[in-house]
C-alpha cells in the first residue's frame, strides 16, 4: 500500500515535466500507476534544447488546439533511442525503430505509442527556421539513412546525445542550427516514400524502388521478402525475380546493406563507445554470432578487427 502515493507522485511530477519541456502532451498509462515509467529530463546544447525521456506509457498525446494556442515555436527532431514506437501526425502513423529519426511539428494534434519501454532524444529546432528549408510542406516525416544527409543527421544526433551541457555563446548555437537544418530539407525528402507505391514502376525503376525501401528498414529486425512485398503491393515470386535480373538476391542485398551499415558504424570515431553487439542490432542483426560470421565473411576481418584498424588508420 505504500507504493501507491510514490507512483502518483511520479506519475504527476513526469506529466508535469514533460508539458514544461516538450508542450501540452496527456499520458495515458498502459498499465496501473505502480508499474509506470517515466523520467525525463532536458539538457541544453549552445540554446538548443534536447530531451531525453524513457517511458512505458500507453499513449502520449497532443489533442488538436485553436490556431491561437498551438505552441508553434518548434518542430521536434526524434531520435528513437531504444524500443520500437509509432507516431501519428497529419493522418499519418510512422514506425520508428532504434537509431531512426522523425521531424514531428509542433503545431497541431500528435500521438506516441510506445510498444513497452522506450527512449527517445528530442532536439527542439526553430520552426521559423525549418519552414525556410521546409516552405509549405509537411513537417512530419520520417529522416532517411540512404542518403548523405540523413546519414549526417544521424550521426550529428547521436553526438548530442552524448555531449554535456554546454553553454557556448550564440555563434555556437546558430552554427549548430545551421547545420541541422541544411541537412533536414534533403534528408526528409528522401525519407518520405512515394504516394504511388512500387505498382506504377517497372523493370529498373521498381528494383531502385526497392531498393530505397530497403534502405530506409534496416534496423528493422523483422524485414523479409513477404514483409517487402506485402507492403510494395507486388508478389514475392515478382520481388525475388527482380534481383535475380542482376545475379542477386533480395536477402543478399538486405545482409549486404546491413553489414556495410554496420561496418561504417564501426569505423566511426565518434561512435567508439558503442558496442559492436550494439551496433550489429542498430542495423537489424538479432544474433551477434552470427553478425560476427557474416562479417568476417563479407569483410575479411573480424569486427572487433576491423574497427581497430579504421580507427587507427583515422587517428
Amino acid at each position: 500500500m505504500q507504493a501507491q502515493p510514490s507512483a502518483r507522485i511520479g506519475l504527476e511530477g513526469w506529466s508535469a515535466a514533460l508539458r514544461s519541456i516538450c508542450g501540452q502532451f496527456e499520458t495515458e498509462l498502459a498499465f496501473s500507476r505502480s508499474l509506470f515509467i517515466g523520467e525525463i529530463h532536458a539538457q541544453s546544447h549552445s540554446g538548443l534544447t534536447m530531451a531525453h525521456l524513457r517511458t512505458n506509457a500507453g499513449l502520449i498525446a497532443r489533442k488538436r488546439l485553436n490556431a491561437d494556442q498551438d505552441d508553434d515555436r518548434h518542430c521536434f527532431l526524434i531520435s528513437q533511442r531504444s524500443g520500437f514506437s509509432q507516431i501519428s501526425q497529419n493522418g499519418m502513423n510512422i514506425q520508428l525503430s532504434p537509431g531512426e529519426l522523425l521531424l514531428m511539428d509542433s503545431v497541431g494534434s500528435c500521438e506516441i505509442t510506445p510498444f513497452g519501454l522506450i527512449e527517445h532524444a528530442s532536439l527542439h529546432l526553430p520552426r521559423a527556421a525549418v519552414e525556410k528549408v521546409l516552405p509549405g510542406r509537411n513537417k512530419f516525416g520520417k529522416v532517411s539513412a540512404s542518403c548523405a544527409s540523413g546519414r549526417m543527421l544521424h550521426l550529428l544526433v547521436d553526438q548530442l546525445c552524448r555531449e554535456p551541457e554546454s553553454t557556448q555563446p550564440g555563434a555556437e548555437s546558430e552554427a549548430l542550427v545551421n547545420a541541422f537544418i541544411s541537412l533536414l530539407g534533403p534528408a526528409l525528402s528522401a525519407g518520405t516514400p512515394e504516394p504511388s507505391g512500387g505498382v506504377a514502376l517497372q523493370g529498373s525503376n521498381l528494383r531502385s524502388y526497392v531498393q530505397k525501401v530497403i534502405d530506409e528498414s534496416l534496423t528493422q529486425p523483422n524485414l523479409t521478402p513477404v514483409g517487402l512485398a506485402q507492403r510494395l503491393n507486388i508478389s514475392v515470386r515478382h520481388l525475388y525475380r527482380l534481383f535475380e535480373e542482376q545475379g542477386d538476391s533480395v536477402c543478399r542485398y538486405i545482409q549486404r546493406a546491413r553489414l556495410q551499415r554496420s561496418a561504417d558504424d564501426l569505423a566511426n570515431p565518434f561512435l567508439r563507445g558503442e558496442s559492436i553487439t550494439t551496433i550489429a542490432y542498430k542495423w537489424g542483426f538479432t544474433d551477434s554470432a552470427h553478425f560476427s560470421r557474416a562479417f568476417k565473411k563479407h569483410f575479411e576481418r573480424s569486427p572487433k578487427d576491423f574497427r581497430a584498424g579504421a580507427l587507427q588508420g583515422a587517428a
